[in-house]
């Protein structure tokens, strides 16, 4: 099973989901995928592989990852090393973007893991980082679209402190392989 992560700006996806790999990390039922970014690696954020932009189209057309899409003018994909952990039956965790989640849908066995927080606790944490004034925070809270429709959706609201978030993803990660073992033993999924 692939196990999306979105949500929007300031929810703390990657806070909590440090804390989850960092629990989680060494079981054998998880694989936490490193994403590629068309940015530089000390650009801050959460931990990636920096690639220039040619040679992440050399990478794309060479058919080397297994989801990629454009965001915020970089680039950002999910190697193809993913199908392999799910045809062993482990679930892949993966930050990935809205905008390939139906995509996504149609090819792996996928459970959306939307970490968010109310909107006021959004707007707070944007303004803590310093990088935009209130109007394009207010701006950037107003853009987040909604989730596609008919998938299955988990949400964890992070609005209370980092542990309570952390405890929260590892329940939802380890319910995911509970389910996936389940349905792996029931009729394994294909891959497309």
């Amino acid at each position: 099973m692939l196990v999306a992560v979105v949500g929007p700006s300031g929810a703390g996806k990657d806070t909590v989901m440090e804390g989850a790999r960092a629990i989680l990390g060494d079981d054998p039922r998880f694989v936490f995928a490193r994403r590629a970014i068309t940015r530089a690696v000390d650009a801050g954020g959460e931990a990636h592989d920096a690639m220039t932009r040619e040679a992440f189209e050399a990478l794309r057309r060479s058919d080397g990852f297994a989801l990629s899409w454009p965001a915020h003018g970089l680039l950002y994909g999910i190697p193809r090393a993913i199908e392999s952990a799910m045809a062993e039956g482990r679930v892949v965790v993966a930050n990935l973007s809205r905008g390939v989640l139906s995509e996504a849908a149609s090819r792996y066995p996928l459970r959306v893991l939307n970490i968010t927080a109310p909107l006021p606790i959004l707007a707070a944490r944007l303004a803590l980082r310093g990088r935009e004034d209130a109007a394009d925070i207010a701006a950037r809270l107003a853009r987040e679209s909604a989730l596609p429709d008919a998938l299955d959706i988990v949400t964890v609201m992070n609005d209370r402190s980092v542990a309570d978030g952390v405890r929260a993803v590892c329940d939802v990660l380890n319910q995911a392989a509970a389910d996936a073992r389940r349905a792996g033993k029931a009729h394994p999924a294909k891959l497309a």
